[in-house]
């Protein structure tokens, strides 16, 4: 009985269809019919949002009367009006999130928008908004990876999750990517995989990146460094101390058959869902390499839908459907074997279409119908219905409404039932949901096809004449002919369904009148369309295969015949290209003519005549070949033509004839016609056309008011010839002026008066004599009358008591003694300018940072500019520094933001100081009024250097340094980062060590120093922005004397603060010296206005005559005098310069001693004179050795020796003096490592790291790359942790001990 019922179902549904299929119409081409909701835009279900842009959710739809819109979040009501952050697009749904005023993530939620109108309700898919994520890379520190050569080995990249996901790639440090091969590959999750390694794997600079799309961020890793252990190297090092004997092997780790490193087991599962990408890996690992191979055990693979990455790796299949379900087999093979794994893959499918969306239906009042949502997916998709939005089972109930699973019966509709239904099908994968309205209308027939429509067509082709109609009931469509006889239904007619008449091969006769009658049980509707038949296009002559010299000319010929009603245009190819951009090739109506063929002519030409309904086209082949020689001729240029004539006179034209001269060998290419116009300009002539050089006549347009004397000159390949006799005098009639003055224009050069200006025509342009002007004008805007004025010898006019900046309408008419020209265009024109009256209001300051903010005004209303808009302009200046030690600033600053600008970026401020601005408008007269000045802080930054670094009290392992706050100090000195380090004599640095130190401090005493060494110190300050730049000073520790110390730590030495008073007159203050190595260290503090400042010295007590010596400071608050003397002591003073009627600052005098002597002790290990003598005595020592090598091996083998050879103590030996033996080894000095070397205690010596990578400054996983590329994170020196763990691996030479451990350790 169950069966039954669905097939009766069924087969009404198909009836209905059938009744029904013709209604489905678009109502966008029916004015005035009413019309339910249908949503036409709205934004993706996953709509990830951009941070730092405002959200736009589209919601857009149409209806009439148009449609409302209101908007669900979360599943309830989102009330917009009381969020002042989000707006509504005018006559749109769509929803406007500003986020300059909150953050993004407050409006991450689901949304919903609901469209209604009295017909229905539409509404949208479930938008989940989500901002895009990318987030920063936990810090974790990194140890170095270890392995033996052929191993494998794995490298994590594990980046952070975002949103979308990052994309994944491996460089270096010099931000190149790393190579890949079938032994090394990135596998789907980032990580970096290697089958074995090899010993140029080795490297301190695998670094992985993650790229987040949408806000174009790239994050990295911290450095991964890898050193690969090889057998060679252990042997190269043993082998320089046992006579090359190889003591291992040199094989590297055993070769072995594959292993797979993932997927791990012999089988494994995945799930895919249909239409998705479905991406499988296996990646092995072996000696030699192995090879992945990939099939498809139940079946083949499909091939257009198959991709192999990453080495055959990677199996990618995309576009997924449901017979992609199976088992796949990817094997890994080498010459010792092979591995499987077989992944099992289901696929899903979220739900989707099988015969597409739900349909809009119409009915008439009375009719049937079927809404039918038919979808699939796996698991079987659930289907529900809405109407209006609301669940079906929940609506009022309608005894013409039946619904039966996925589709909606309509039977005898009413007027007033009209609806919008919603079909939601759902699964566990997804969701689809379509709206669909049933309008119930009464509308007699239209026919949408335009009346009077003609069609065109080829004769033997055919012809489709369309009569699109719309009508509830649905409308009958008749076809007539001309007389309307009889009904076009038969042979040679077809009548489709939707009223569309066809005509399989169309003749001449078929054209004609033809008329399509709608009609229905309302009322008929008639259109006239007409059918013309056209005679198809041929061609007549083809081109012909050509065999031409080289130098030659060539024709190609194509006559054409088409239907005289249709524009041909004829088109020719070279090679089925487009034909080269050469004078030598011309084009006529019916043919292609080279000339001077060359080598690159030859190839095949088509020619191509189309029209708007055909073409045809032929083709020809061109062959060039060699010249055959001639004698050598002579060319010259032509003579001049003869025999002038002029025919066929008319008011404004002449036929002029003449006869060629001789062409010299050299055909005439064209003729260049003169003339001179002895009534305006006697003696000069003018070029007045060309014609081609096969011509003798000319047809000469003439302009009247003119007397006209003709010459001729003809042009070869040589030359011009010489002009000929001129022809006899034609003179013109005067007329009226032809034209009207070009660029006219009017503005105002004072604020009440307007200037007309044109560009008057010259004396051939006035037909006659009399030339003056019609100037006229008029307020725009304005019912007023044109004002008029006549100007004769004059191109502008003005006009006085004008309003401001009014439009004016403007026309200038050329008149001479026979009339006038013809009615002039009008130009628009404005009268003066004048001052703005009124400022930008509502001035807003932002901050973005501590040196940049961005400033928003409203615009000025336009009554109020009186004048063209130029633009706006801001002006700010800094007040003082928030810093109570900072002086006053007040340099005023502008920018100009050309146009209608709202908001424009103030660059460049300073750190944690109070700015005041406002904002002007400017016109083209000048500027307006300003803005009332506001002021706005801003916040601290990082401050600058410290003032200056003085290095005092120089003990046998102790220095003092002092030191002033940074005059800039952006901020609240939160404290001071000391660094320092030793230099020797060849400028190498030492290990770094690092001190932090409080703010209230500004000395400090460092210890534990090593005595005659020179340190350099790097002291920079902290706010809570960050350090600043650091400001560096050199100091030597005094020379031993024999005393002795004990270690202590660093500690502060007592703070020196001057006493609390009053700021003094001079602008200087703290003024010191000490005794660097290349001179006397003059510093100071300075908090004066003047940029110019120098400082001045002159020996104590000398005489009157003698001038102070001047040093030039560039700006810094320190300088080294290299002039003074040792054993003298010498005044010093500094000076401050400001402008010329200034006076000078003057600094209170320092009194400077210079020692006699500047000794510095040095280190005696560290002199090269030392050094070669200490290289002397070891060449000495090895030549001893080697002799007494040789002495002991003269007397062969003595008992005792192979007494020694059979009882060998295991341990190594020690060499005494007398006997040449090993005695103890040592580990001085002399066998450091070479310098920039670096020797671990495993044996292996490290790659040069002078390839630093981007991570070792700072933290590594703070580092980003803004949309610009630029890097984000402070760029500081390397760690001194990094460089202590470095620098402590091992400071031993390499030994065979050593070396025999290190193996030990692996085996």
């Amino acid at each position: 009985m169950m069966e039954r019922r669905r097939m009766d179902v069924a087969l009404l549904v198909l009836f209905l269809v059938q009744l029904t299929t013709a209604l489905e119409v678009p109502l966008d081409l029916l004015e005035g019919l009413p019309q339910p909701p249908t949503i036409t835009h709205q934004s993706p279900k996953d709509y990830i949002i951009d941070p730092r842009e405002n959200i736009i959710i589209h919601c857009e739809a149409k209806g009439k009367p148009h449609p409302s819109f209101s908007w669900t979040r979360n599943g309830t009501h989102f009330d917009i009006d009381e969020d002042p952050n989000v707006t509504m697009k005018p006559h749109s749904g769509t929803m406007v999130v500003d986020i300059s005023r909150a953050k993004a993530e407050h409006y991450e939620s689901v949304y919903q928008c609901t469209s209604r109108n009295k017909h229905g309700t539409a509404v949208s898919n479930n938008i989940v908004v989500q901002q895009s994520r990318s987030p920063l890379w936990s810090k974790e520190k990194l140890k170095a990876m270890v392995v033996q050569e052929g191993v494998s080995m794995v490298l994590p990249c594990r980046p952070p999750a975002g949103l979308p996901p990052p994309i994944i790639f491996w460089m270096d440090n010099n931000f190149q990517k790393l190579p890949q091969s079938s032994r090394v590959s990135q596998s789907l999750n980032g990580d970096l995989y290697f089958s074995n390694v090899l010993r140029e794997d080795s490297r301190n600079d695998y670094i992985c990146y993650a790229r987040f799309p949408y806000t174009q961020t790239i994050q990295q890793k911290q450095p991964i460094s890898v050193k690969v252990l090889n057998m060679d190297a252990i042997n190269d090092t043993m082998a320089a101390f046992y006579n090359e004997t190889d003591l291992f092997s040199e094989e590297p780790a055993d070769e072995r058959k594959p292993t797979f490193l993932i997927p791990s087991g012999p089988s494994s599962s995945k799930m895919v869902l249909r239409g998705q990408v479905l991406e499988m890996e296996c990646i092995a690992e072996g000696l030699p390499t192995p090879e992945v191979s990939w099939i498809k055990v139940s079946g083949d693979l499909p091939a257009k839908r198959t991709f192999f990455l990453h080495y055959q790796k990677t199996l990618r299949i995309v576009n997924v459907s449901e017979s992609d379900a199976g088992d796949y087999r990817c094997t890994a093979r080498n010459r010792l074997g092979s591995v499987h794994h077989t992944i099992k893959v289901n696929v899903k499918a979220a739900p989707y279409w099988i015969s597409g969306a739900p349909r809009n239906l119409v009915l008439a009042p009375g009719e049937s119908g079927v809404l039918t949502c038919r979808a699939s997916g796996t698991p079987k998709p659930l289907v529900t219905w809405a109407m209006n939005g609301i669940p079906i089972e929940n609506s009022p109930k309608d005894l013409s409404r039946k619904v039966e699973d996925d589709t909606i019966i309509f039977t005898d509709v009413q007027t007033g039932s009209s609806a919008v239904f919603q079909c939601n099908v759902s699964n566990d994968y997804g969701y689809l949901l379509s709206n669909a309205f049933v309008n119930v209308l009464s509308e007699t027939p239209r026919v949408l096809t335009p009346s009077n429509k003609v069609y065109q067509v080829i004769k033997n082709h055919p012809a489709l004449i369309d009569c699109a109609s719309f009508g509830s009931p649905i409308p009958k469509i008749t076809w007539f002919k001309d007389s309307r006889a009889s009904t076009l239904d038969g042979d040679p007619y077809i009548v489709h369904d939707n009223g569309t008449l066809e005509i399989h091969v169309a003749q001449a006769r078929n054209s004609g009148k033809y008329t399509c009658v709608a009609r229905n049980t309302l009322g008929n509707y008639e259109n006239h369309v007409y059918l013309e038949v056209k005679e198809p296009t041929r061609i007549l002559k083809q081109p012909e295969y050509k065999v031409v010299q080289r130098g030659r000319s060539v024709v190609f010929e194509c006559k054409v015949k088409h239907d005289p009603s249709l524009i041909p245009t004829m088109t020719w190819l070279k090679d089925d290209g487009e034909l080269p951009d050469d004078e030598r090739l011309i084009v006529d109506s019916d043919s292609l003519a080279i000339s001077d063929v060359t080598e690159n002519d030859a190839g095949v030409y088509t020619c191509i005549m189309n029209t708007t309904l055909d073409h045809d086209s032929a083709s020809a082949e061109l062959t060039v070949v060699e010249a055959t020689p001639t004698p050598a001729v002579v060319y010259e240029r032509p003579d001049p033509p003869t025999d002038l004539e002029l025919t066929d006179q008319k008011k404004r034209s002449v036929q002029l004839t003449w006869t060629p001269g001789d062409e010299h060998n050299s055909p005439i290419q064209k003729f260049l016609i003169q003339f001179e116009d002895s009534l305006h300009h006697r003696g000069h002539w003018h070029n007045l056309t060309e014609v081609p050089g096969s011509k003798t006549t000319a047809h000469l347009k003439l302009s009247p008011y003119m007397h006209y004397t003709f010459r001729v000159l003809a042009l070869n390949a040589v030359n011009l010839s010489r002009p000929s006799f001129p022809s006899r005098m034609f003179k013109t009639e005067p007329a009226a002026p032809d034209e009207n003055p070009t660029g006219v224009q009017g503005l105002g050069t004072e604020h009440d008066n307007l200037v007309i200006s044109w560009k008057p025509l010259t004396g051939l342009q006035s037909n006659g004599p009399g030339l003056h002007y019609r100037v006229m004008w008029r307020q725009k805007l304005v019912d007023s009358d044109w004002t008029t004025v006549t100007v004769a010898n004059n191109s502008k006019f003005v006009v006085s008591g004008t309003p401001t900046f009014v439009p004016y309408e403007l026309r200038v008419q050329a008149v001479n003694e026979q009339g006038a020209a013809a009615e002039p265009q009008t130009a628009i024109g404005f009268s003066g300018e004048d001052l703005p009256v009124a400022a930008p209001e509502n001035v807003q300051a932002m901050l973005l940072n501590s040196t940049l903010a961005k400033v928003h005004w409203e615009p000025v209303p336009a009554r109020s500019i009186r004048g063209h808009l130029k633009g706006y302009r801001v002006y700010y200046w800094r007040d003082r520094s928030l810093h109570k030690h900072n002086p006053h600033h007040a340099e005023k600053q502008i920018l100009t933001f050309s146009g209608n600008h709202t908001h424009g970026m103030l660059p460049g401020l300073h750190p944690f100081s109070l700015y005041s601005f406002n904002v002007r408008l400017y016109n083209g007269k000048g500027e307006g009024p300003p803005s009332p000045t506001q002021q706005f802080e801003t916040p601290e930054g990082v401050p600058g250097p410290p003032t200056s670094l003085l290095v005092t009290n120089p003990n046998l392992d102790s220095l003092t340094l002092e030191w002033s706050p940074p005059h800039d100090r952006n901020g609240h000195i939160t404290g001071y980062t000391l660094k320092y380090q030793p230099v020797n004599d060849s400028n190498e640095l030492g290990p770094l060590e690092e001190l932090a130190l409080p703010a209230n401090e500004t000395s400090v005493t460092v210890f534990s120093l090593k005595y005659s060494t020179r340190y350099k110190f790097y002291l920079n300050a902290i706010t809570v922005s960050g350090a600043g730049p650091a400001i560096s000073q050199e100091a030597v520790t005094i020379m031993d004397e024999g005393n002795t110390q004990t270690p202590h730590p660093i500690a502060p030495s007592p703070p020196r603060r001057p006493p609390h008073k009053a700021q003094p007159a001079s602008p200087f203050k703290n003024i010191s010296s000490s005794f660097v190595e290349d001179g006397t260290l003059i510093s100071w503090e300075y908090w004066g206005p003047e940029k110019n400042v120098y400082v001045e010295y002159i020996v104590k007590n000398s005489e009157g005559e003698e001038e102070w010596q001047k040093e030039l400071v560039n700006g810094s608050q320190n300088v080294t005098l290299k002039g003074l003397k040792g054993g003298l002591s010498y005044r010093v003073r500094l000076v401050a310069q400001g402008h010329h009627d200034q006076p000078l600052h003057h600094s209170e005098e320092l009194v400077v001693s210079v020692p006699a002597v500047a000794s510095r002790q040095v280190d005696i290990a560290t002199q090269g004179w030392f050094i070669g003598l200490m290289c002397a005595i070891a060449l000495l020592i090895l030549i001893l050795l080697i002799i007494c090598f040789i002495q002991r091996n003269k007397g062969g083998k003595y008992p005792v020796k192979e007494k020694e050879d059979a009882h060998t103590d295991p341990e190594f030996q020690p060499m005494k003096d007398d006997d040449c033996t090993f005695g103890e080894y040592s580990d001085n000095e002399d066998h450091k490592p070479l310098k920039g070397s670096r020797t671990p205690s495993n044996g292996t010596v490290k790659r040069d790291d002078s390839d630093d990578s981007l991570v070792d400054y700072g933290d590594g996983g703070d580092g980003q790359f803004n949309e610009d590329g630029s890097f984000i994170g402070q760029y500081s020196g390397k760690s001194a942790s990094r460089e202590t763990a470095e620098g402590h691996e091992s400071s031993e030479a390499p030994s065979p001990i050593n070396a025999m451990n290190s193996l030990n350790s692996f085996v």
